[in-house]
């Protein structure tokens, strides 16, 4: 590299420091507003909250300073302030929802320590693999442990609103298809790097469309069944819609190939169609989906299978925020019901900061998949940019299935927003997913520039 080359060379971590000074003072911002507004004073909690965000930005920062250097400057401040925002959010919720009983516990403390083990995880990923490459190795043992956790909870009895997605262990609850996402990017991206040149062959053309040969469809196909399974036994679509779609957007990255899209569309629908008609929850959740305002009906004349308010719940609360808001504490989220700080707390902030504040919101989402995506245009190994495709596209699904069900773009899948719901599960798994994505930018630019703290 020469002279004015290394001059030029961006300060990485410089960089990431600033980034993460800004989302915390963001955050505190709003913990802070939140407090003001919904009390009239600053919050009891505020040394401790700040000294857990505190943490949240220097403790990581420190651990990418010293054993990813390269890493891409913009990942980590970006998953810093989405989980800052969630704290926030969280508060904001419990505030009101310590005066009325039937809904939920407060969840900001518990999702605090969530948070601190979702960095430890984090951190240990960063220290103890020191090349993604390793990962390719166990793709097929990967692989079976995914399966046994995507299974596992449709042996355990009962079920939660309809969808049997966790594992309870006396007090603790373990949504294991969150695991399950990071899991299944590691095999597909092991096992594409492997045969992306069978899979890529040419087959016979149908209807003007060459689909692929019918020996390397039969990886797709597989795929599909499985996520039916998950969908009639544990009747949960959101894991079953991230776990198929994963698997087909990494599939055409792969090969190039738009017929494997077309193909997956296909399987897609058709299965969804005949699950929709005959599993009773999923059913429902379309009933809700394409009439939301009926169940203001009375009881006789309401579609058949209609049962739940809160698809028309979210609609108001959405149009009452308006572009602008109003204000942060100032709305009455809470009268979407028991769900508000889990599958609906996009509510939250569609009402409180409105369309301008849900699209901020969104955009950093955005943002994170783009620089998830641009780490894998800079990997240099076929496996390692396959997986930043699946990570990225997974958080892209996770978040299309959670802001399209409540806005009503799409039926309800009962799954949490990435880093802004609560939830213990979704939230570490959502820290490893920041881990490999920094363990595979800094790997990808160790032959592109020095190394400057």
């Amino acid at each position: 590299m020469t002279f004015a080359a290394l001059a030029q060379a961006p300060n990485r971590r410089r960089t990431e420091a600033w980034l993460l000074l800004f989302a915390f003072l963001i955050t505190m911002f709003g913990y802070v507003s939140a407090g003001l507004a919904m009390t009239g004073r600053l919050p009891e909690g505020l040394p401790a909250f700040t000294a857990v965000v505190f943490f949240m930005a220097l403790a990581p920062h420190l651990v990418v300073r010293r054993f990813a250097p390269r890493a891409d400057p913009l990942i980590l401040p970006l998953a810093t302030l989405l989980s800052g925002l969630g704290l926030v959010l969280l508060y904001r919720l419990d505030l009101i929802y310590e005066k009325r009983p039937r809904l939920p516990d407060p969840a900001v403390s518990g999702q605090m320590v969530w948070t601190v083990l979702g960095l430890v995880a984090c951190a240990g990923v960063l220290i103890l693999l020191k090349d993604h490459r390793l990962l390719q190795r166990y793709m097929y043992l990967t692989m079976a442990v995914a399966l046994v956790l995507l299974m596992a909870p449709a042996f355990f009895p009962g079920d939660t609103f309809g969808a049997k997605r966790w594992i309870l262990l006396g007090p603790l609850s373990l949504q294991p298809g969150e695991f399950v996402k990071v899991a299944i990017a590691v095999f597909f991206a092991g096992y594409l790097a492997a045969n992306r040149d069978a899979l890529a062959l040419a087959g016979r053309r149908v209807l003007g469309v060459r689909l692929p040969p019918g020996r390397q469809l039969a990886p797709i196909l597989t795929i599909w069944v499985v996520s039916l399974l998950v969908l009639v036994f544990e009747r949960d679509l959101g894991t079953s819609l991230i776990f198929f779609g994963v698997f087909v957007i990494m599939l055409y990255m792969a090969t190039e190939r738009t017929s494997w899209v077309l193909c997956g569309l296909s399987l897609a629908a058709a299965g969804a169609a005949v699950v929709g008609s005959i599993e009773p929850h999923v059913k429902g959740r379309v009933v809700a989906w394409l009439h939301p305002m009926d169940i203001y009906l009375p009881k006789e004349q309401r579609p058949k299978g209609l049962i739940s308010e809160q698809a028309a719940e979210a609609l108001f609360s959405f149009g009452s925020g308006g572009v602008g808001g109003t204000g942060l504490g100032q709305g009455h989220p809470e009268l979407v019901g028991f769900a508000g700080n889990s599958d609906f707390i996009l509510t939250t902030v569609g009402e409180e900061l409105g369309l301008a504040g849900l699209m901020a919101v969104l955009l950093l989402y955005a943002l994170l998949a783009q620089r998830g995506l641009r780490t894998a245009l800079t990997a240099r190994d076929s496996f390692g940019k396959l997986l930043a495709v699946g990570l990225s596209s997974a958080l892209v699904l996770q978040v299309f299935v959670v802001g399209g069900g409540v806005t009503g773009l799409i039926p309800l899948t009962g799954k949490a927003l990435p880093f802004l719901a609560k939830g213990g599960s979704s939230l570490v798994a959502n820290w490893l997913m920041i881990a490999l994505l920094l363990r595979i930018s800094d790997r990808a630019q160790q032959r592109r520039e020095p190394v400057r703290a």
